[in-house]
């Protein structure tokens, strides 16, 4: 069923309709689950039987949303998180430990860059940061402490676009997994395993869900990294925590996505809510309906954007001259999202003026929702980075950020128009 369209597999995807005739996959809001007897129970622990324990480790209808999202992204095994940060954070758990490294991108969204550069580093794991333009910038920073590489699809928010398959061909030659946030661009129009991506990460906050109602992320194994790549001793040795499994050795298909179910799940404790990952597959159903509407809207503000005089410019992969437009245009075949940015003449107190009165677009630090949202990176999403920090990201303070909604384009025009345009 997996070679379905990608429409109908984020419709129905993983869920089997029972005797009860229920259209919808049921919201199981149950912590336990009764075993049929002993032996059941202890095969269960062993992850020697399919089947739910606790739903902290897995839940029915988490496992919906967890199927659907894999069948999206082509992965081996998915994992739904209490968030995408969630997922990030426990994907770099089951990889590095303290005395480790990994090279990320440096465009990043500024949760991600404090979680890199900070709290990891008091952990003792610590994040080298690459041009995201230059594959080759990645190599140099790789040592044999390095346990992964990292990069969002399109950054959030100033839309720098790495060339995954030059990135992936060096992940590849120094066996290290190439791991990818596609947040920004979602599955729908982007998938980030057929350019060499190993363990794709979704805030399912975002454009997934897309109503702003409900919390979530998912890591997803894609199952193309072998563990025995001489970098990950926790994968090819007995797991004490955990009967003394083997993962890479026992489960060679899925051995990442199980080990941050069974050990790094089971520890952190970041488990999605069954009610959240109910309300995420109504999103879900939508998504490639939505995103068309997105992509729409964006197009025609970008236009209206490019000819008003008070615009002094604009990141978005379309725009003539963007240095990414190239590498956007070889990857992003549908289009290249509805999350960009622009300057306004006048700087930060324009940027200030504009965001105080506007009345349609929302003014919020949240994106991918079916509102315009509006925001000012700087003094919100990025602020607790350096000055330094700000510019290596590209987060100038006269920089907006807009999340391009699905409401009629002519109002959203009008709105930032009345607003200060």
């Amino acid at each position: 069923m997996t070679k379905q369209h990608i429409e109908t597999l984020a419709v129905s995807h993983g869920f089997e309709i029972d005797k009860t005739g229920a259209s919808n996959p049921p919201l199981y809001l149950s912590n336990a689950y009764k075993f049929q007897d002993a032996k059941h129970a202890e095969e269960l622990f062993a992850l020697k039987a399919e089947g739910y324990i606790y739903t902290r480790l897995n839940n029915p209808t988490n496992t919906v949303l967890e199927e659907r999202i894999n069948a999206l992204e082509g992965g081996a095994g998915t994992l739904a998180t209490a968030s995408g940060h969630a997922a990030e954070f426990m994907t770099i758990c089951a990889l590095a430990e303290a005395g480790d490294e990994i090279v990320s991108s440096n465009a990043l969204y500024g949760g991600t860059h404090n979680m890199f550069a900070h709290t990891l580093r008091r952990l003792g794991i610590k994040v080298k940061f690459a041009n995201v333009a230059d594959p080759l910038d990645f190599e140099n920073l790789i040592t044999d402490k390095t346990k992964a590489i990292f990069a969002e699809s399109i950054s959030n928010p100033g839309c720098e676009i790495p060339d995954f398959e030059a990135i992936s061909a060096v992940a590849k030659k120094h066996k290290v997994p190439f791991i990818v946030d596609n947040t920004c661009m979602t599955p729908y129009l982007f998938r980030p395993k057929d350019f060499g991506a190993d363990i794709v990460i979704n805030s399912t906050t975002k454009f997934l869900s897309g109503q702003a109602a409900a919390m979530g992320g998912t890591a997803t194994d894609c199952g193309t990294f072998d563990w025995n790549s001489g970098r990950f001793e926790s994968f090819c040795q007995p797991d004490p925590s955990y009967h003394g499994i083997i993962w890479a050795k026992d489960f060679p298909q899925n051995a990442f996505i199980l080990k941050l179910r069974a050990q790094v799940l089971r520890d952190v404790g970041a488990c999605q809510s069954p009610f959240n990952a109910y309300l995420t597959l109504q999103g879900l159903q939508t998504l490639h309906v939505r995103m068309d509407r997105h992509l729409e809207n964006t197009a025609k503000l970008v236009e209206y954007l490019k000819n008003n005089p008070k615009i002094s410019w604009i990141k978005y992969p379309s725009i003539e001259g963007n240095p990414f437009r190239k590498t956007a245009e070889k990857y992003f075949k549908k289009g290249f999202g509805s999350v960009f940015s622009f300057g306004l003449k006048g700087g930060f107190e324009a940027g200030k003026k504009l965001i105080e009165n506007a009345k349609l677009c929302l003014h919020a630090t949240n994106l991918g929702d079916v509102r315009t949202i509006i925001t000012h990176p700087a003094s919100t999403t990025h602020s607790q980075l350096s000055a330094e920090e700000k510019i290596k990201t590209g987060v100038t303070d006269d920089l907006i950020r807009i999340s391009v909604g699905i409401e009629n384009i002519d109002d959203i025009i009008a709105d930032l128009e009345q607003a200060a345009l």
